[in-house]
């Protein structure tokens, strides 16, 4: 249904577009705001992992710078004995940074401590090794002493271009995750330092003991990432970062790597996911609340607004949708005397214009009633052949006429919404349905003009053809073929006229419907007939084609019949009838071979 084209239609489109361009364009700048909060979160991650990395640098730098003074100092005490090199050592308990404490790899794998101890590191450390690669930080090793991971950090000692003794910081790798420079987060972050070479974790906040990353399994990871992502940026040192699943927590977190500056190390944050978007999460929230208000806001106005066209414009509305349901109604009873499915609909469309719960219209003949259609609310539409609907309260009716004033329907509606317009509103349909009438007894008049002779007012063989496929479906037990052929007919129009002829046949066709209850009587051909009797027992049957035959003899008149009787279900009722048939013509070649009757003698 259309609306009317009035004055609103412009406000109200101007209003919509108006709304649409706000709502669009808050989307936008919602989509861009928590894009760059998402970069800004990103970002910040990237600083943080940045930040941690540059003081990490910056405390082993200044742990290097403390221990070449100590080498410097330890010069005068190499050449003396070992107690005078103990004493040393004393002076300086382990006060960096990172190292706890600091001891002194002598030529030959000897290791001198602080507390005057002296250990064959031979298999453990070399001298060679060490003093080759100069002032460096070792990866993670064994302690001498005990099975503790820990980190060397070798000075050489060395007097004109002579390497003396290698002094080395011990960093205790069980306590460094303890003395970090910075904490990423405020601590709400897993801070990691990794060697990429091997996969050893140097520190981990996060487990009680480190491990090696490549031996604690493969991790579930988020849409787009891997771990061969992970492994190849750790070995090759980039920048960059995954996101996988907890298997302790089942958050998702962030996890940020990049490389530093010593060895193949790498620091690596862990943060879950909404510490990464906090801020982000915090804007996005803002927004949200910003475009529902925004939408609660459209929403209400909106609705004043369809509320207000629909009060204006109400009445025209319905106006212009009586229109429509006007011209449904004449379209679906255009051609419903041979569509009579289309009357229900109409009576539904007839429905919904008054509003009514129940429509009905009644078809009559003179005083008789030849259909009725109902359509009711919550039901099927339905058609009965008599009677009027019952239960209809509040009940309208109009008389439908023809076109020469006389009654030929009733069209009712009940249950009406608006009592007051209804028989206004039913005489809007009512030439419709008085065409529908007129077309009805015209139609049904030349339907029986097809279906029906004219002489004997058995049915044709028109309607022959159209019965046959569904003879079958109408019996329940057997189905009985009659073939009944009129003898002497011709003979009989040259002797005495056709008017002698077709008297005969009426008479046959009389006796025909006398001697079988049958609807199914047909004259198939010029003094042929057909008849189906269907559950019959066969001797009945048989006995009352005697009757017939013995009637008509009386009046003169002879026939052939031959009949075929089958069970259902009947595979081929073709073969019924030539059966049939086939012992009509048997009967009728006997009736002529006798001289009285034969043809050619007469």
């Amino acid at each position: 249904m259309q609306a009317p084209a009035g004055h609103w239609r412009s406000p109200v489109t101007a209003t919509l577009m108006l709304i649409l361009l706000i709502a669009v364009t808050s989307a936008i700048i919602t989509f861009n705001v928590n894009r760059r909060e998402e970069n800004a979160s990103f970002q910040r991650l990237a600083s943080e992992a940045e930040e941690f990395a540059s003081l990490l640098e910056l405390n082993m730098d200044s742990d290097r710078r403390q221990l070449e003074l100590i080498a410097a100092l330890a010069n005068d005490y190499i050449a003396l004995d070992t107690s005078k090199l103990q004493a040393f050592l004393d002076q300086y308990p382990g006060n960096g940074n990172f190292f706890s404490r600091i001891e002194i790899l002598l030529p030959g794998d000897l290791v001198l401590s602080a507390n005057g101890k002296v250990t064959n590191a031979e298999g453990q450390l070399s001298f060679e090794k060490e003093a080759g690669l100069g002032a460096h930080i070792s990866d993670r090793e064994r302690d001498l002493n005990s099975e503790n991971y820990v980190v060397r950090h070798f000075v050489p000692v060395s007097r004109s271009g002579e390497i003396l003794a290698m002094l080395y910081g011990v960093i205790d790798i069980g306590t460094l995750g303890e003395e970090l420079p910075y904490t990423p987060y405020g601590g709400s972050a897993a801070v990691y330092l990794i060697d990429g070479a091997t996969g050893d974790f140097l520190i981990d906040t996060w487990h009680p003991e480190p491990g090696n990353i490549w031996e604690s399994g493969s991790r579930p990871m988020a849409h787009g990432y891997n771990d061969v992502q992970l492994r190849r940026g750790l070995i090759e040192g980039e920048s960059n970062y995954v996101v996988f699943l907890s298997n302790t927590t089942n958050d998702y977190l962030y996890f940020y790597y990049m490389p530093i500056s010593i060895n193949q190390w790498r620091v690596a944050l862990s943060v879950p996911e909404e510490v990464v978007f906090a801020d982000a999460r915090s804007v996005r929230s803002m927004l949200n609340v910003m475009l529902i208000l925004e939408t609660i806001g459209f929403l209400l106005y909106l609705s004043w607004l369809i509320r207000y066209v629909r009060r204006e414009t109400g009445e025209k509305q319905r106006q212009l949708d009586a229109l429509n349901y006007i011209y449904d109604v004449e379209k679906l009873l255009f051609n419903a005397h041979v569509h009579r499915e289309n009357i229900p609909q109409a009576l539904e469309i007839i429905a919904k214009m008054l509003p009514a719960k129940r429509v009905s219209f009644t078809m009559l003949r003179g005083k008789e009633t030849t259909a009725n259609y109902v359509w009711e609310e919550g039901a099927a539409v339905s058609s009965k052949s008599s009677g009027e609907p019952e239960g209809m309260s509040d009940l309208t009716s109009i008389p439908i006429e023809d076109a020469d004033g006389a009654v030929c329907a009733i069209l009712s509606a009940g249950g009406l919404g608006r009592p007051s317009a209804c028989a206004a509103m039913l005489k809007s349909v009512e030439f419709s349905f008085a065409m529908l009438c007129s077309n009805a007894r015209s139609y049904w008049d030349m339907k029986q003009l097809g279906e029906n002779d004219v002489l004997t007012g058995l049915y044709n063989r028109n309607r022959y053809e159209i019965d046959l496929p569904n003879l079958v479906n109408g019996c329940r037990e057997n189905l009985c073929c009659i073939f009944v052929d009129v003898n002497g007919l011709h003979e009989l129009n040259n002797s005495q006229g056709h008017e002698a002829g077709d008297h005969m046949l009426r008479s046959v066709a009389d006796k025909i419907r006398s001697c079988f209850d049958t609807l199914y009587a047909y004259r198939v051909g010029g003094d042929e007939f057909v008849i189906f009797v269907c559950d019959k027992p066969e001797t009945e049957t048989r006995q009352r084609i005697l009757e017939m035959e013995d009637i008509l003899k009386g009046k003169g008149y002879f026939v052939s019949a031959g009949y075929a009787w089958a069970s259902v279900p009947i595979k081929d009722v073709e073969m019924l009838i030539k059966d049939a048939e086939k012992k009509m013509y048997l009967q009728k070649q006997e009736y002529y071979r006798n001289p009285v009757n034969n043809r050619r003698a007469r």
